[in-house]
């Protein structure tokens, strides 16, 4: 009974950094949904885009890669919350940089349904998040 009870010792921490997790995820969502100029909800829901479903999964996928690098690295809860902060920015301006340097008509690609331009946006998406939880190594 005691290995259960050793076991289990975590169970708070892992909770409150679980539930703050949840929260940065949508917080996340909502930041990136404003930030694009693209609809995803819509575009997803009501179109049935698989670019747009694509690219929206793999930003959130990418993010979350961040925020798990973050979440192994941090001292602390309001350490993680920072540097899931951290993570998020870095997110959003991955976006910006694929949009503004590397695809300039990637919102256009988008809405027209481009299957390869999901995928670009969540390859990137993914690559910033993978290099994101990889420099949080304080």
């Amino acid at each position: 009974m005691d290995v259960i009870t050793q076991s289990l010792a975590g169970l708070g921490n892992f909770a409150l950094y679980f539930a703050v997790s949840i929260a940065l995820l949508f917080i996340f969502k909502i930041l990136y949904a404003f930030v694009t100029p693209h609809d995803e909800w819509k575009l997803v829901k009501e179109e049935k885009s698989i670019a747009a479903a694509v690219g929206f999964g793999g930003a959130m996928v990418g993010f979350s890669l961040a925020l798990a690098g973050a979440a192994t690295n941090a001292v602390s809860l309001v350490d993680f919350a920072l540097w899931g902060a951290v993570a998020l920015i870095a997110q959003l301006l991955a976006f910006a940089l694929l949009r503004f340097t590397f695809m300039p008509k990637i919102v256009e690609r988008i809405n027209n349904n481009e299957i390869s331009a999901g995928i670009m946006l969540a390859a990137m998406s993914v690559a910033v998040g993978l290099l994101n939880a990889a420099c949080m190594s304080y």
